[in-house]
């Protein structure tokens, strides 16, 4: 059969189209084949860290391969994200490093580093927004904010070394805040150069063995009830602990040690009730305990017993001669000044003193039962010129006033006012020799399994000064 003539030209025409695009794709095949000069070797970059966390399903348990990650990210499903101790993330100067917005997130292994510097904001290593979220093991630094929890209840925050940005004091953020925030426990964190750790609006929370020193306050209360406080060591802070408008707060077996300057104290009390402050250490502070208006809910009492109250410029303070304190069983040593009360002429008597080892007591035990057998009563005489003239703040503790002091009481010039009374005075301090032997045992069951022989003889430091003066 004959072809049509208009066939044969049609098909003669594309045969060599179809030739040269056959032959266009075998020359690209071949380059993308062989080597390319100067990119032997290459592979195709990762995924992102915020890619790898969006495309996680929920659950996954992500493991980062040592390096740095590039910052900040957000995590808004349950998920673990561990960096095995090997991986940074590097927010690069914006915002929060995570942001956890979801329930039930896991981070642990990792260095954090490198937040924004917005204060308004509140960038940190971590901002969590959420509940049931763990928070282990991690390493942050140059962050504003360490870990900021707003509106978020039942997390654990455990075992991280946290510090802020190297900025002067009251431009740092917080190592550890907590807003709103419920049933959290907070435990095992070294802090070191943030400025405080804030509760504020919660309640019931646990803060235990935490480790805070150069900071501003080591622990600061606002509108937060029944938060427990117990086995922390804070030293070398501008303020231990304060409480301002919390009530039923327990404070246990902590040391406070070394809070001296203007406003320098181990634990401040503000239109505070209920609390107890029980078998802590105050040692070194500038004022032990300060008290004002405390406690102010009717019917209530704050609870100070088998406390060791030490070398401070002034044991406990009171702002006035308010009551409602009971305060029993603590060992007054070495203060310059053992109790003290703004005001002239005004008393702390109508607070209940009974059972304390005062170390300026002047009595006998004839009977033998640990009991002095008189009451410890203390006067004020001419060396209160210091509270009642704050310029004169300047010369507490001076010559001067030590003489003026001895002169007033060799022949006083007018009677002096009682400040207190102590009917059961104990003659020997057994709280603080019980606790000597105690923090021994620690000490050596913590040198046993610690490394870190710089963190451990710095924190026994206030300690050796006890037993030293003790003469041991």
């Amino acid at each position: 059969m004959r072809m049509p003539e208009g066939a044969l030209f049609a098909s003669s025409r594309t045969i060599p189209a179809f030739t040269r695009f056959l032959g266009e794709a075998l020359c690209l095949l071949l380059v993308a084949l062989l080597p390319v000069p100067g990119m032997a070797g290459a592979v195709m970059q990762p995924m992102s860290l915020q890619a790898r966390i969006d495309a996680a399903e929920e659950n996954a348990v992500l493991l980062l391969e040592a390096g740095t990650y590039a910052g900040p990210v957000v995590i808004d499903k349950p998920l673990t994200l561990d960096g095995r101790g090997a991986a940074t993330i590097d927010a690069g100067g914006k915002g929060s490093v995570i942001s956890i917005e979801t329930d039930g997130a896991t981070l642990k292994g990792l260095h954090l580093t490198n937040s924004g510097e917005s204060h308004n904001d509140i960038d940190a290593g971590v901002r969590v927004r959420g509940d049931f979220n763990v928070l282990k093991d991690l390493v942050i630094d140059n962050c504003l904010f360490g870990i900021d929890l707003g509106q978020a209840s039942n997390n654990i925050i455990k075992r991280n070394r946290i510090s802020s940005k190297p900025f002067t004091l009251g431009l740092r953020g917080d190592a550890i805040r907590l807003w709103y925030s419920f049933n959290n426990k907070v435990t095992d964190n070294v802090i070191r150069d943030s400025r405080d750790t804030v509760v504020w609006y919660s309640a019931d929370n646990l803060i235990a063995r935490n480790d805070a020193r150069r900071g501003r306050y080591s622990l600061h209360f606002m509108y937060s009830k029944h938060n427990d406080v117990i086995d922390n060591h804070y030293e070398n802070n501008a303020v231990g602990i304060f409480l301002m408008y919390s009530d039923g707060v327990v404070i246990r077996n902590n040391l406070i040690a070394n809070a001296n300057g203007p406003t320098g104290m181990g634990i401040g009390f503000k239109e505070s009730s209920d609390v107890e402050i029980a078998h802590n250490q105050l040692l070194y502070n500038a004022i032990g305990i300060y008290l004002d208006l405390s406690p102010f809910q009717p019917d209530t009492t704050n609870r100070i017993h088998d406390n060791i109250i030490a070398f401070s410029g002034i044991g406990i303070s009171f702002l006035s001669d308010w009551p409602g304190n009971v305060i029993r069983g603590n060992d007054f040593r070495g203060n310059i000044t053992q109790v003290a009360v703004s005001g002239n002429g005004k008393s702390v008597d109508r607070n209940t003193w009974d059972g304390n080892y005062w170390d300026d007591y002047e009595g006998f035990d004839l009977n033998h039962d640990g009991i002095g057998d008189h009451a410890y009563e203390l006067y004020s005489y001419a060396d209160r010129i210091w509270m009642d003239v704050p310029p004169a703040r300047f010369f507490k503790g001076t010559p001067m006033l030590e003489t003026l002091d001895f002169l007033e009481r060799l022949a006083p010039f007018s009677k002096p006012s009682r400040l207190l009374s102590d009917a059961r005075p104990l003659i020997e301090a057994r709280f603080t020799e019980k606790l000597l032997a105690r923090r021994h045992n620690e000490d050596n069951a913590d040198a046993a399994s610690n490394d870190n022989t710089a963190d451990r003889s710095a924190e026994s430091d206030a300690y050796r000064k006890l037993r030293q003066s003790l003469g041991r």
